[in-house]
């Protein structure tokens, strides 16, 4: 058994496939190794393109962006992963081969509920067991439409010999504040109270299916994008609701060499993994990209470290920070 695990969480900021089209190819193989050819976009019944709901285009996420995620994700040297914003498995999959060597063995990730495409998944070097979405899981307030905007993701990781189950992961990622500028000034107020009342509810959500699906001395991770921090009213619920949850991150070391914020605007603490920049304001920093243990999982904890963008404020292939913590297995 290693000496320590590494379960980590990270926003990839729209990981999108590299296809942007499903269609028929004809070819004649005559033994070249590379063919060149021009897709005809002349018959609709053969071809469909991948678009976002106002209508554009959905273009893979270049090279470069996905080169210096890999980069975050490898220097950690993570057992286990949750991830954000995956278009879909395979994308992930091609992510983990093309990009980060193979690092990881297993991946895992169930199409959700967004009208984007994305989704939340994990990667991990350990085996995987049973793997359960929640995106058809309803809040009582409102039991015909889907509590989450994506999914709340349930796993098991075990042992390289599957022998047994070292933890349970539930990955999350609960509703955004980001408000369409098309939105007309004088509903944002309006748009804004439904946001926080849609993100109280998915943290309620994910608080009644932890306690159904696990113990008391239970081994689990509730972790992700929970887009609010810490002590949001609206992730109350969840993180000082009745799981007795402990926060993996209370005092996480920072790795060197990050991109320093001008004199006057430094974040207060460490704890935070997203910035942003209102107009006209002072950056906020806030740790949106959690990781809570369950009590008999975090009194193995040994560490916790969030891995700084180290090029730009804006980020590095994403706007947010990969956070993560090492517990004894």
């Amino acid at each position: 058994m290693p000496l320590e695990l590494r379960v980590g969480t990270f926003n990839l900021n729209n990981l999108f496939g590299r296809w942007n089209f499903s269609g028929a190819l004809t070819a004649i193989d005559q033994g070249f190794d590379e063919v060149e050819a021009n897709y005809v976009f002349s018959d609709p019944e053969s071809y469909r393109l991948r678009l976002s709901p106002d209508g554009r285009l959905v273009l893979p996420k270049p090279v470069e962006s996905r080169r210096m995620l890999a980069e975050r994700i490898l220097r950690s040297e993570l057992d286990v992963l949750a991830v954000q914003e995956a278009e879909n498995l395979e994308t992930l999959q091609r992510f983990n081969a093309d990009d980060l060597d193979g690092h990881f063995t297993h991946a895992t990730l169930v199409d959700g509920n967004d009208a984007r495409f994305i989704d939340v998944g994990m990667l991990s070097r350990y085996p995987l067991g049973a793997i359960t979405s929640w995106r058809h899981a309803v809040h009582p307030l409102d039991p015909a439409t889907p509590a989450f905007g994506r999914d709340c993701l349930q796993a098991e990781v075990l042992s390289a010999r599957r022998g047994r189950r070292l933890l349970t992961l539930f990955v999350g990622h609960l509703k955004s504040h980001f408000i369409p500028f098309t939105v007309d000034p004088e509903d944002r107020p309006v748009q804004e109270v439904r946001d926080n009342e849609r993100r109280r509810r998915e943290a309620e959500t994910i608080t009644r299916i932890v306690t159904s699906q696990t113990r008391p001395n239970s081994r689990f991770v509730v972790c992700g994008d929970f887009n609010d921090p810490t002590d949001s009213e609206f992730l109350a619920p969840l993180v000082a609701g009745p799981l007795g949850l402990v926060d993996g991150l209370a005092g996480p070391e920072e790795t060197p060499g990050g991109k320093p914020e001008q004199p006057g605007e430094e974040p207060a603490s460490a704890r935070w993994t997203h910035r942003f920049r209102p107009p006209g304001e002072r950056p906020r920093h806030e740790l949106f990209d959690q990781i809570w243990l369950s009590p008999s999982l975090a009194a193995r904890q040994t560490r916790s470290v969030i891995d700084r963008r180290r090029f730009s404020l804006l980020g590095d292939g994403s706007d947010h920070d990969l956070a993560w913590v090492a517990v004894e297995p």
